[in-house]
Order: C-alpha cells, then sequence, then structure tokens
C-alpha cells in the first residue's frame, strides 16, 4: 500500500436457512458433507474464484489438499489433506512428516479450481526481495470442529503471492466481495497484512490498484480511535477506515483470539467493510457507502496477496513488515449480498474454531477450559507456543533467527508478569530469574526449562533445575494452578 509519495439477489429464505442450520457447532469433522462458505457464495450468485485455508474445506464436496509443507532435514515437501471431503485439515499429517526437524508452508492451494494458489515470496514460482522468507508451519495449532490443524502464522518477512489476473480474479472495476478468519491476538502495525485484490507488477502503481482487507493496528491517516486492531480496506496509497482518510467514528477494534473481516467494493461508487467474532455473533458493518475520492473507478489488477502490501517485493522489505495469522479466506466476483455474507459468518461459527486441544497434542494445560501453552508435539528441544486464550493485552511473541520464541510486552523486550487470576485474566507467566530474554524448550522428562539460565517451570508437581519454580498461572482464575502435559 506504500507508494513513492508516501502518501442483487436477496437470499432471505436461503440466510434464514442456513442461519438455522449452522446455529449450533458441530461434532468433529461433521462439516465432511455440508456446505462450506463458497457453496454459499455460489447459491447467492457471487462464487468464489479464489478459496484459501490451512483449516478446513471451503466447499462441501472439496477433498483436495489445502497446503505444503517444507521440511528442513532434508528439504523434502508434503502436501497436508482434509480428513474427509468438505472436512477439516488433517493435522495428524503434517506432525507425522515434521517430527524432529522444523518446517514452513510453500504454498496454500486454491480450492476453487482456478489454479490460484498462494506460493511463497522468495519460491521458485514467486521471486521475492531477499528478506522474504516462508512461514513457520508449526507457530500455532488449533482445533476446528475438534480437530487438530495449524495456522498460517506470519511474521515479519513472510508473505505470498499469486498473479492471478487470468484466472478468473476481477480486474479494473468488476465487483468483488472477499472474507477472511484472522487473529486479534496477533497482530503489528508493520505494511501490511493483506488479503485480497493486488498488482500484478508487485509495485505501488495508483489509487485504485488495489482492494484488500487489511487487519492491523496501523493507523495511516491519523486520528485513529485506540489501538485496534482494525478491520480496513487496502485500495492502495492508504488503509481506508471508510469513505475519506478521515477516521470513520463507527469503526472499532477486534481484539478477539479469532476474527472474520470481510469487503466488498463495486468497483465505482461503493464498497463496506464488516467485523466480527469468528466464534459467536453476527457481523458488524463498518462501514457502507461511497468509494474515497480518486478511487473511482477502480483499477484493480488481479493479483492476489496475503501478509504483505502491494509493493511487496521492494529491496528494503518496506511492504513486508507485517504480523498476522491466517486461517481461511476467499475472494469472489460479484457484490455479496447483506444475507449471503451473514450465513457465511454463520457458517464460520459454525465449523468451531478454538484454542482448545484433542488427544495427546504435547499441549500444557491449566485447570480452566482452553488451552493456553502448546509445544506443539513432545520431542525433546520442541519450541514452546503462548497462547493467549481470553484475548488479553501483552501476550505478543517474536521469533529469533534461530527459531526460538521470545516474550515481549508493549514495546519492550521482558518477561510477562501475573496480572491476576480473575476470570478473563491474560494467559500470563512470572518471571523465572529476573531476565530479559525468556526462551523455553519442551524436555524429555516433562518440564519446561528457560534456554538462558536453565530453570524450569513445574508441570508436573516435581521441582527441577536448581529447585527453582515458575508458576504459571492459569487462564480462567481456577484456585489450583498445577499445570499437565496432555
Amino acid at each position: 500500500m506504500l507508494s513513492s509519495s508516501h502518501p442483487r439477489r436477496r437470499l432471505a429464505t436461503v440466510g434464514a436457512c442456513l442461519a438455522v442450520m449452522f446455529a449450533v457447532a458441530p461434532a468433529p469433522n461433521s462439516l465432511a458433507a455440508g456446505t462450506g462458505p463458497c457453496d454459499i457464495y455460489a447459491a447467492g450468485g457471487t462464487p468464489c474464484v479464489a478459496a484459501h485455508s490451512t483449516t478446513r474445506a471451503l466447499y462441501g464436496a472439496y477433498s483436495g489438499n489445502l497446503y505444503q509443507v517444507r521440511r528442513s532435514s532434508d528439504n523434502t515437501t508434503k502436501n497436508i489433506p482434509v480428513l474427509a471431503a468438505g472436512g477439516t485439515a488433517d493435522g495428524a499429517v503434517q506432525d507425522a512428516f515434521c517430527a524432529g526437524t522444523s518446517c514452513v508452508v510453500t504454498v496454500i492451494y486454491d480450492q476453487s479450481g482456478r489454479g490460484n494458489d498462494l506460493w511463497y515470496q522468495g519460491s521458485a514460482q514467486v521471486p521475492g526481495s531477499p528478506q522474504s522468507r516462508p512461514a513457520n508451519a508449526t507457530s500455532e495449532s488449533l482445533t476446528v470442529g475438534g480437530g487438530k490443524a495449524y495456522s498460517l502464522y506470519i511474521n515479519p518477512s513472510n508473505s505470498y503471492w499469486r498473479d492471478g489476473h487470468l484466472t478468473g480474479v476481477p480486474t479494473g472495476s468488476a465487483p468483488e466481495g472477499m472474507y477472511m478468519v484472522t487473529s486479534g491476538t496477533h497482530v503489528n502495525g508493520g505494511c501490511c497484512f493483506d488479503y485480497g485484490n493486488s498488482e500484478t507488477t508487485r509495485k505501488a502503481d495508483a489509487a485504485g490498484a488495489m482492494d484488500a482487507i487489511n487487519f492491523s493496528t496501523q493507523c495511516w491517516f491519523g486520528g485513529c480511535s485506540g489501538t485496534g486492531p482494525w478491520v480496513q480496506a487496502d485500495l492502495e496509497w492508504g488503509l481506508f477506515p471508510g469513505g475519506s482518510k478521515s477516521w470513520n467514528p463507527n469503526q472499532r477494534a477486534f481484539p478477539n483470539k479469532f476474527v472474520t473481516a470481510m469487503l466488498k467494493n463495486n468497483g465505482t461508487s461503493r464498497f463496506a467493510m464488516k467485523g466480527g467474532n469468528a466464534q459467536s455473533g453476527s457481523m458488524t458493518t463498518l462501514w457502507d457507502g461511497s468509494l474515497p475520492s480518486g478511487y473511482s473507478p477502480m483499477k484493480k489488477q488481479g493479483a492476489i496477496i496475503l501478509g504483505s502490501g502491494g509493493d511487496c517485493c521492494k529491496p528494503d522489505g518496506g511492504a513486508n513488515l507485517s504480523a498476522g495469522t491466517f486461517y481461511e479466506g476467499a475472494m469472489v466476483a460479484g457484490y455479496p449480498s447483506d444475507d449471503t455474507e451473514n450465513a457465511v459468518q454463520a457458517n464460520i461459527i459454525a465449523a468451531g474454531y478454538s484454542t482448545g486441544g484433542t488427544g495427546n497434542t504435547g499441549a500444557i494445560r491449566g485447570t480452566g477450559s482452553g488451552r493456553c501453552l502448546d509445544v506443539g508435539n513432545t520431542a525433546p528441544g520442541t519450541q514452546l507456543q503462548i497462547w493467549d486464550c481470553n484475548g488479553g493485552a501483552n501476550q505478543a511473541w517474536a521469533r529469533t533467527a534461530s527459531g526460538q520464541l521470545t516474550i515481549y510486552s508493549g514495546t519492550n523486550m521482558k518477561c510477562a508478569t501475573a496480572s491476576g487470576t480473575n476470570t478473563g485474566a491474560a494467559v500470563t507467566i512470572a518471571s523465572c530469574d529476573g531476565s530479559t530474554a525468556q526462551q523455553w524448550q519442551f524436555n524429555a522428562n516433562s518440564t519446561v526449562t528457560n534456554t538462558k539460565s536453565g530453570l524450569c517451570m513445574d508441570v508436573n508437581g516435581a521441582a527441577t533445575g536448581n529447585g527453582a519454580k515458575v508458576i504459571v498461572w492459569t487462564c480462567h482464575g481456577a484456585s489450583n494452578q498445577q499445570w499437565t502435559i496432555s
């Protein structure tokens, strides 16, 4: 989004039926013979032209692969499929393939059949800047419909792209819509966590050359209310919270763990943005009105971008500084009706996104519901992932060059501190030795070691290391603060 100047058809009956159909969360993988978001869009006369997800099928009949991973031990690749047609990801395939080594996500496959696969910047298919590299495949595990899956966990320098203008992606002033499920707990203000229509040139060409959802804490024009994160529109040469460069008073933050973001644009006069909790509730309309001055008609070029801005491959990586999480998303031809979008939101809720795990996942659990710490698997040396179970603040993490995770709160690297044990309190970790770099790894004897000092958390009731314990506070305020390996 940077520039050199820095500058209908209504579906009342169908929608109502779908809303009832998806009102109850399904049992594991019960979506397999069901209806996906792209089936809903097609029924509304706005078919998907690109459909991407690392967590589930977006069509009821889709039985192919969701994404591909590459492991570091031998540089071989593996496609991660769905468990059944219309179902969720087979996370066990990734776990088995990546056991004992690290993996990255090389491509997210297009489920629409149009070939709009998203390859990482820097791949042979999509050459990128020297700063580009694929995202770590095991940074975040979760459950969808009761089954284990992994997100596309994007940090600065991770981004994906497809020159899709020959395979159905709207160009020029043609109308289009899109949605994505993302996270309000893994965001930053770097340019630019986008998903949507972008330049085939990978340069900031003109106002209206982009039409992408942006989800971040980035306030391009100033005057923003609060600290976000917000759903905005990256239309090139700026992030728009509404129809002008003035802050839209209807905007609001979405700090939920799982967030649904939607954008639609008729290409000549009108666009709309919506946001909502992907686990419950309806969508909130943030803007439904005229395009900003200078953006009518739109000049879309038809490429697809995920995790960076339009000028994504500058030598300095200036548009590739974002952090964000991608679970699923799709782009459609035409201007979706509100009924269609409401039915899509109901389908997302019914999919059952959760941080909770099932079975022997190698997770460390508190006594409350939900998973707060996840080590991915039980292999010694596996890096520890800290979850924010309740959308609390100060739960941001950074990955070092060596692949370790360090926590920071606010702007300075430091240990997290306990913020209380009330229900809904953020997941927090007490400092074990007062150091500023808190790096942890999972050990074979079911302890978690601080690699800086050798002190350990007590996860099974036994003091370890030099005997000093680190208390891990529970997510939901339970009085018993003992944790166990699941």
